[in-house]
């Protein structure tokens, strides 16, 4: 049954998802337009879409499209009233399409590979949908989140644009090293060759995902909260390890993107220059420092402590990790305090995968409650925020004529309310419509 459902979700997106021909105008009236997060209110505005493209964006929710129209151009429009807000699509900086939360450690060593992309294909679908037309994967086994991210870019499947990293960096024994509670010979069967000892080899790993084709590096310079491994959640790279892994992939022109929970580890990968850092949940004052003089970014991931308080005491988590979900929920959002009261920058960031997929949005009330965010504040960290992290800042974003034509519609006003962003009625993904109000 879970099969046909899943299937079902699929179809429903693709058939909900016209292809914008050639030849065509879409044009998106509305009467309330939120261009860009970071300054102004919503006000009417037409928006003008070509060939995945935003054209123009008109003062008046009624203005004249004329000097855009060609001959024999078709053209479709929607309409939005006042009761809805139209802004750019959202951004995701940390996700992993192709997990689910309900995975279990030990699957590994029963559930191929090729069964992850057939996941990705599902929770792609669901995360477009939900209004984030842009992620970042940060982890998925071998070549599945590079099929899926060049599959969505075909138009082959729905799915939000992907930079992938492919597979996570990890220390021997560390978070993301699948062979962690094996014994040796499986350990040794499941080794996927993401890990790394010593500079040299670890500027080799660097270099075979930039092969493959990654579009990003990550690595794990911390324990992990899921992982088996049962040595902590502070440091696990050596600084040398982690300035081979920077220099490597920044000599490649990639960015790095650091997991990193306890303070050292935090502190660690900020001096070695990663430019991102996700969860510093543990984050003291040296840590706080070390991002700023870097001017690393932080993704604070706060989503899964959602799927954690759902699902802590049920048996789904083993004893190792239950501790250390206990001390990862006591720490919830003072990540986000400290590095918004030393200016640190902010890129939204769910860790999709380990919370539920198509929840992204949960994220925002949390920001807000726990981290003492603004709404604007919350929502410019998913749009130019994140936008300027993954470097498709002229790309992605705001609303405006030559970027890629990415919006959402929601009801109500996502400034004085982000939980109207759970609620998303409409979603224009590089100009594909992929979810309709009436499609509901």
């Amino acid at each position: 049954m879970r099969t046909i459902a899943l299937a079902l979700v699929v179809a429903h997106a693709v058939a909900a998802a016209p292809a914008a021909m050639a030849g065509e105008l879409l044009v998106v009236r509305a009467e309330r337009v939120l261009e860009d997060a970071r300054r102004g209110d919503p006000a009417p505005r037409t928006v003008v879409i070509r060939d995945g493209r935003i054209v123009a964006v008109l003062a008046g929710a009624d203005a004249a499209i004329d000097a855009h129209r060609q001959a024999g151009d078709v053209v479709r429009e929607r309409r939005f009233d006042a009761s809805r807000t139209v802004l750019p699509g959202l951004v995701d900086s940390h996700v992993h399409l192709t997990s689910n939360p309900d995975r279990q450690w030990w699957q590994s060593a029963v559930v191929p590979v090729e069964a992850s992309t057939i996941n990705g294909v599902v929770n792609a679908a669901r995360t477009v949908r939900a209004g984030f037309t842009t992620v970042r994967d940060l982890g998925a086994p071998r070549q599945s989140a590079y099929a899926l991210r060049d599959a969505i870019a075909r138009g082959e499947v729905i799915g939000p644009r992907i930079l992938a990293a492919g597979q996570m960096i990890s220390i021997v024994g560390g978070h993301g090293d699948v062979g962690n509670n094996f014994r040796p010979e499986v350990a040794e069967a499941l080794d996927a060759g993401n890990t790394c000892t010593g500079a040299i080899q670890c500027a080799e790993r660097v270099r075979r995902l930039s092969r493959a084709g990654a579009d990003v590096i990550k690595l794990a310079a911390t324990g992990g909260v899921l992982s088996q491994q049962n040595r902590g959640l502070d440091q696990h790279f050596s600084d040398e390890e982690l300035e081979s892994i920077v220099a490597t992939a920044h000599g490649l022109g990639l960015r790095v993107a650091a997991h990193a929970h306890g303070p050292r580890g935090v502190a660690a990968s900020a001096r070695a220059g990663v430019d991102s850092v996700e969860h510093a949940t543990f984050v003291d004052a040296d840590g706080i420092r070390a991002m700023k003089a870097a001017g690393a970014w932080l993704v604070p991931t706060l989503s899964p402590t959602i799927a954690y308080r759902e699902n802590l005491g049920t048996g789904r988590y083993t004893p190792v990790v239950e501790a250390k979900i206990r001390e990862r929920l006591e720490a919830t959002g003072r990540n986000i305090r400290q590095a918004h009261a030393a200016g640190i920058r902010i890129a939204f960031g769910t860790d999709a995968g380990v919370s539920d997929h198509g929840r992204n949005a949960e994220e925002f009330a949390i920001m807000v409650r726990e981290g003492r965010l603004t709404p604007r504040e919350a929502l410019v960290s998913a749009t130019t925020g994140a936008a300027e992290l993954l470097g498709l800042a002229d790309e992605i974003g705001t609303l405006a004529p030559g970027k890629s034509a990415d919006l959402i519609a929601v009801p109500g006003d996502p400034l004085a309310d982000v939980t109207v962003l759970e609620r998303v009625v409409f979603v224009v993904a590089r100009g594909r419509i992929v979810r309709e109000p009436d499609a509901d």
